[in-house]
């Protein structure tokens, strides 16, 4: 039929047929990457309203930062090593992420787990999200107190994991907080005494963003 159109009409359709070939893959350019949020109730947010929470806030600081991405909230509450060893196989191959950042570990303290158990769990899981050399962001968070050999031997537990599969490392997500003075920590804190406020998740997002950041450009590079 195109032989019976006029010609300024089939000049017309090849020149949006050529910009219709340029568009696509400066679309396809501008994809943003994906990066799976992989961890516990800090990772989902407990007790905090929609918005407020450590996935949502990290992808605000990022977009503010220059480096935006697509997180996706894979955060289980409750969720121990082991449960993630169990799952992180699935959320892989549902999620196909480009990064993948890992929290997991509290819940492990909080049953008085022996370190070298959750070691081996998140050997796993380590494993699992880096394979193929996709970039991934371990994050550790201080043991509460406790037997002072426990205690270290969970702080040790994290540079090692990270060196072993080459990860990008935060050592302790509640760093900021524990800065702040204990008189002075309330408005950070939920009632439970143990999950962040919205308030403690901003100081979070500003101490985890710099590195979180730096994840998102191993993704894209």
């Amino acid at each position: 039929m195109s032989r019976y159109l006029p010609a300024l009409s089939r000049r017309a359709l090849l020149a949006g047929a050529a910009a219709l070939s340029l568009v696509r893959p400066a679309r396809a350019q501008q994809a943003l990457p994906r990066l799976l949020c992989f961890g516990d109730s800090l990772t989902a947010g407990y007790g905090l309203s929609r918005g407020e929470g450590l996935v949502p806030q990290l992808s605000a600081w990022l977009a503010a930062a220059g480096r935006p991405a697509q997180l996706i909230d894979a955060g289980l509450s409750g969720d121990t090593t082991y449960g993630g060893r169990v799952r992180i196989g699935l959320s892989m191959r549902r999620h196909l992420p480009d990064a993948v950042m890992v929290e997991l570990g509290g819940n492990d303290m909080l049953r008085r787990w022996n370190p070298d158990q959750a070691e081996e769990n998140l050997d796993a899981i380590l494993a699992t999200a880096g394979s193929g050399g996709r970039p991934v962001l371990l994050v550790g968070i201080h043991a509460p107190a406790g037997d002072p050999d426990w205690r270290r031997a969970w702080s040790r537990l994290w540079p090692r994991l990270a060196e072993r599969h080459g990860t990008l490392l935060l050592p302790d997500l509640y760093a900021p907080l524990a800065r702040v003075p204990a008189a002075q920590r309330r408005p950070l804190m939920l009632r439970d005494g143990v999950h962040p406020s919205a308030q403690g998740v901003r100081l979070i997002v500003d101490h985890l963003g710099p590195t979180a950041a730096e994840l998102v450009a191993s993704a894209v590079s």
